[in-house]
């Protein structure tokens, strides 16, 4: 059990930085173009992309990951909330890995941005944000290592709200953490993709935010095999980058039968925010399949695989 837990940690941490890889090639591009270069789907890490990404180099959505990740491990900081947005100051002002020293991040949202300048002049976690009314996906592509971290459900639900809130305290944010990493915690304990997903609609009910209630429910009535052969994904912002958009990706995902290869190669056929929708729904699908359902191919690549790999192991 141990190792099944171990492996499904491993699964969600590398899942993230896997379809984040994966869709950086891609990177806002249609759905007709994605389809017309690639008609099988981007099936290999290559890099590339807007940004000039090398193969398996973290974007902004990994990165944070990580950031998040560094707040629990090697152990947990007193103020994990605290402590992820210091790692997020250090991420924006240039002291990270694979960056020269004082340069900034390649590609950066608009909320990171402003909720990380708040911070920095404030110095309060809790007060930082970007307002209500932002409500892109940059604090859901980032929030999974508090699910891995947090054995306790509220104060799980808790963190999830407080981490988003640095940078995106718009409630759909803070409250599609919430249910997200309900999804993955469930997951992770062995629960299968529907009751996972009916455990985090159940935070969402209890948060009392209506529209991630409804976008988790859209969710599980869209299919990405589908969505990815048509190009219609019914969406209100076409998988742009909209908070709520990505949710409902996320679960379309966990709740396909099929191998996570295909399932995550279909999200990032839905074009627009593939890096990060893809990062989303890997995070989900690592979590529900395990690390070893990732392709090797693809895990060697990661920029922060082995760091991943070895949290892993101290969060199980």
């Amino acid at each position: 059990m141990l190792t099944d837990r171990r492996d499904r940690i491993a699964g969600a941490l590398l899942g993230v930085h896997a379809g984040d890889s994966l869709g950086a090639t891609v990177e806002f591009r249609s759905w007709a173009s994605i389809r017309a270069e690639y008609p099988d789907g981007v099936r290999e890490i290559t890099g590339g992309g807007p940004f000039g990404w090398p193969p398996g180099h973290a974007t902004d959505d990994t990165d944070l990951t990580r950031a998040v990740l560094l707040a629990y491990t090697p152990e947990p900081a007193p103020d994990p909330v605290r402590a992820a947005a210091d790692w997020m100051l250090a991420w924006i002002s240039g002291d990270w890995p694979g960056r020269a020293p004082g340069s900034a991040p390649r590609d950066v949202g608009r909320a990171t941005t402003v909720g990380l300048g708040n911070y920095s002049l404030s110095r309060d976690p809790r007060k930082a944000g970007a307002g209500p009314g932002q409500a892109g996906n940059g604090s859901l592509m980032r929030c999974v290592p508090t699910a891995l971290a947090v054995a306790d459900p509220a104060e799980r639900i808790l963190q999830s709200r407080e981490i988003s809130a640095i940078t995106h305290d718009d409630p759909r944010c803070t409250a599609s953490c919430a249910a997200y990493n309900e999804i993955v915690a469930a997951l992770v304990g062995g629960a299968d993709p529907a009751r996972a997903v009916e455990v985090g609609e159940a935070a969402a009910v209890g948060l009392g935010v209506q529209p991630v209630t409804d976008a988790i429910a859209f969710g599980r009535g869209l299919s990405v095999r589908a969505m990815a052969a048509t190009g219609a994904t019914h969406l209100p912002d076409e998988g742009a980058g909209y908070v709520l958009d990505s949710l409902s990706i996320a679960v379309a995902a966990v709740l396909d039968e099929r191998p996570f290869e295909d399932v995550l190669v279909d999200v990032v056929r839905l074009g627009r925010d593939t890096d990060t929708n893809g990062a989303i729904a890997g995070g989900l699908l690592g979590a529900r399949d395990g690390a070893a359902a990732i392709p090797a191919r693809w895990t060697s690549l990661l920029q922060f695989g082995a760091e991943f790999m070895a949290a892993s192991h101290t969060l199980a």
